[in-house]
C-alpha cells in the first residue's frame, strides 16, 4: 500500500501525526520525523522541499527548537504536516522523504531538562497504603487530597524505548535483617505512567496558573519509571526516592500533541475535599484525559489501567511544580505517577498486581512476583479519536538485562 494511503481506522492516520526523531540506516544524522501508519516522514525535508518557513524548526536533530516555539508554531506546524500528508498536489513532492519505520531507528525524541515525577492516581495510592500501612484509619496520606504529590526525579537516565534497563544494585534490608546488604535489586517493578513534555519555559518566581497549561506542554508520551522496591523501602525515609528510582525512566519514542487529543478530554473524577485556589479547576475546561493502557510482560497482557481515573490532572500538576516559584524549561518532563484503576486488572505496578509479591502473577513463561532478568515489559496506549477512530500513542518497551 503507497505511504499516504493509510488503512481506516489505523491509530496513526492524519488525524494523530505523533513527533519523533530518527536517523536512516547507516548514518548517525538524526532529524525529526512524524509517523503517518507505518511510515516516518522526514518533516525536516519536507519542509526545506516545499519552501515552507517551518524548516527553521524541523530540520534539527531534537524537537527542542519547535518545542520552544510556543502554541501558535505548534497548531501552524501541524496544519502544514496534515495538509503535506492529505493534500495530492503535494505527494509528489513528499514522497520521497516517507521511510518505512521498519527501516530507520527511533531516537530520545528531546532534550530532557528536569524530571519530576508524582502520584496522582488514588486507586494506586490506596493499594500502597493498604499493602503498606494495614492497620491506618485511611490509607492515604493526610495530604493526598490537597495536593498533588511528587519529587525530583533525574533527567539524565531518560531513554529511549527499546533501551535495555540494567537490573540496578544498591542496599537493602528486609524487617527481620540484621543489616543492610548490598547486590542487584530482587524486587525489581515497572509504573505505568503518561508523561507530559514542557515546551514554552516560564520565568523563576512566576507560577504557571491552570488556565496556562496548553501554552506550556506540547504533548505526551507514554513513560514506565522503572522502580527497584526493595531499595527504594530501605533508603526513602525520610527524604522520598532516590536510587530506587534513578536508575532508568523509559519513555516512547513519539509525542503525541495535545491537539491531537482534543476528543480525548475528560472530566476528572470527582473531586472530595475543598482545594485550595491555584489547584480549583472548577468551571475550568476538562482537565482529563481519556488514555487505554495496556501492559504487557513478554507478550501478554497482565493490566489495563485507564488513565481518566487519575485524581489529580496535568494541569493540576503543572500548577502546583510552580507555584513556588519554580521555572519551568523546554524539554521538562513530568510523570503522572503510576495509572490504577479500580479493579484488580487495572493496576499499574507489580507492587498492586501481585499485593507485595503475596500473589504472583500466572504468566505463560511461569510465575512473577517482581521482574525476572530477560522480562520485556511493553506499555501501550490509544485514545478516542473523532468519529470513533483512535488515536495511538506508541509503545514503551524494556528488556531487564542482569547487573553488570
Amino acid at each position: 500500500m503507497p505511504p499516504f494511503e493509510v488503512p481506516e481506522g489505523d491509530p496513526f492516520g492524519p488525524h494523530n501525526l505523533p513527533y519523533g526523531v530518527f536517523s536512516r540506516a547507516g548514518s548517525q544524522e538524526r532529524t525529526v520525523g512524524v509517523r503517518l501508519g507505518d511510515h516516518v516522514l522526514d518533516a525536516g525535508a519536507a519542509a526545506l522541499a516545499l519552501g515552507s518557513p517551518y524548516a527553521a524548526l524541523l530540520a534539527r536533530p531534537t524537537l527542542n527548537p519547535l518545542l520552544a516555539a510556543g502554541r501558535t508554531a505548534w497548531s501552524d506546524v501541524r496544519r502544514a504536516l496534515t495538509a503535506w500528508v492529505t493534500v495530492p498536489a503535494h505527494q509528489e513532492t513528499v514522497a520521497p522523504f516517507l521511510h518505512p519505520l521498519s527501516s530507520v531507528t527511533l531516537h530520545l525524541p528531546f532534550e530532557v531538562a528536569d524530571y519530576v515525577d508524582f502520584y496522582a492516581s488514588e486507586n494506586h495510592a490506596r493499594n500502597v497504603g493498604q499493602i503498606f500501612r494495614p492497620d491506618a484509619e485511611d490509607s492515604l496520606t493526610p495530604n493526598w487530597k490537597h495536593l498533588p504529590i511528587g519529587y525530583h526525579g533525574r533527567s539524565g537516565t531518560v531513554v529511549v524505548s527499546g533501551t535495555d534497563v540494567v537490573r540496578p544494585s544498591g542496599q537493602r534490608k528486609g524487617p527481620a535483617d540484621p543489616a543492610p546488604v548490598f547486590g542487584p535489586s530482587v524486587r525489581l517493578d515497572i509504573e505505568a505512567e503518561v508523561g507530559f513534555v514542557v515546551g514554552v519555559p516560564s520565568r523563576a518566581g512566576q507560577p504557571v496558573a491552570l488556565a496556562d497549561f496548553r501554552e506550556h506542554v506540547f504533548g505526551l508520551c507514554l513513560l514506565n519509571d522503572w522502580s527497584a522496591r526493595d531499595v527504594q523501602a530501605w533508603e526513602y525515609v525520610p527524604l522520598g526516592p532516590f536510587l530506587g528510582k534513578s536508575f532508568a525512566t523509559s519513555v516512547s519514542a513519539w509525542i503525541t500533541p495535545l491537539d491531537a487529543l482534543e476528543d480525548a478530554r475528560t472530566d476528572p473524577p470527582h473531586r472530595t475535599h475543598p482545594l485550595l485556589p491555584y489547584l480549583d479547576d472548577t468551571g475550568e475546561e476538562p482537565g482529563g484525559y481519556d488514555l487505554r493502557i495496556s501492559v504487557a510482560i513478554n507478550g501478554h497482557t497482565v493490566s489495563e489501567p485507564p488513565f481518566s481515573t487519575m485524581y489529580w490532572t496535568a494541569a493540576q500538576q503543572l500548577a502546583h511544580m510552580t507555584v513556588n516559584g519554580a521555572s519551568l524549561r523546554t524539554g521538562d518532563l513530568y510523570g503522572s505517577g503510576t495509572v490504577s484503576g479500580p479493579e484488580p486488572g487495572q493496576r499499574g505496578s507489580l507492587l498492586e498486581l501481585t499485593w507485595n509479591g503475596r500473589e504472583p502473577l500466572e504468566l505463560p513463561d511461569g510465575k512473577r512476583a517482581f521482574l525476572e532478568d530477560g522480562d520485556v515489559v511493553t506499555l501501550t496506549a490509544w485514545a478516542p479519536g473523532a468519529d470513533g477512530v483512535r488515536v495511538g500513542l506508541g509503545e514503551v518497551s524494556g528488556r531487564i538485562v542482569a547487573a553488570g
